[in-house]
């Protein structure tokens, strides 16, 4: 199976070509830019395909990750991906940014935290035990305080790796002997933590790909909370 990923989710736009059979990533392409990933995501696309020989109906699967991350990154990358998914009628995958995140390190036998940057003192978090693998969420995707992470670890009572956009700031504001930060190639998105992820997940059609975002999530659930306060 020949597996297309793009991330457009951070400050890095990516693009992988993954031959499952094979387990062999054919080809990538990573640019950390200030240009709007819509500029730079299918010029990528195409120029990893012309440099592997291979033409864009040879393409099965297409993966993207669709949240959390940029609000405009996130609704680029997965148009991109609707859109390719519409032309070559093939079937698409939407992965956790925090997910491929973690795939991106999945060497690392032990706990595996990706932290990316929110608002304010906030972080979009979701920590996985991986085996070298495959990995096993240990809790929820979540938006919560840095300080919350920090317990979260604490609890947890065992190494735990960093990545994400927000794991230097993390590391350096929570040292502990119990955290590591990943090396910089594994830190920030790269779409070849988005084809190992989509592996593992279930396909669906270009018109059922949707964004996924946690800041709606915590919204609803502040509301929720705060009308249960004026029932009570």
């Amino acid at each position: 199976m020949l597996l297309l990923g793009i991330d457009t989710s951070g400050k890095t736009a990516s693009a992988a070509l993954f031959d499952s059979d094979s387990e062999v990533f054919l080809a990538e392409s990573t640019l950390y830019t200030q240009k709007t990933h819509s500029q730079v995501i299918m010029p990528m696309v195409k120029e990893i395909l012309a440099q592997t020989g291979k033409a864009v109906p040879d393409i099965d699967v297409i993966a993207v990750a669709d949240g959390p991350g940029s609000y405009t990154g996130l609704r680029i990358g997965v148009a991109a991906v609707k859109a390719m998914g519409f032309a070559l009628d093939c079937k698409c995958c939407g992965v956790s940014t925090l997910e491929a995140l973690a795939y991106n390190n999945i060497a690392f036998k032990g706990t595996i935290c990706s932290v990316m940057k929110a608002r304010g003192d906030l972080v979009y978090t979701c920590s996985y035990k991986s085996d070298g693998y495959a990995l096993e969420p240990l809790c929820d995707e979540q938006i919560i305080s840095r300080d919350e992470l920090a317990q979260f670890l604490a609890f947890n009572g065992t190494e735990a790796l960093l990545c994400g956009d927000g794991a230097a700031d993390f590391f350096m504001n929570y040292r502990s002997p119990m955290l590591i930060i990943a090396p910089p190639m594994g830190r920030l998105q790269n779409a070849c933590g988005v084809c190992l992820a989509a592996l593992s997940k279930e396909l669906v059609t270009a018109d059922e790909l949707e964004v996924s975002y946690l800041q709606k999530v915590k919204a609803e659930k502040d509301l929720q909370d705060k009308l249960a306060k004026q029932e009570g």
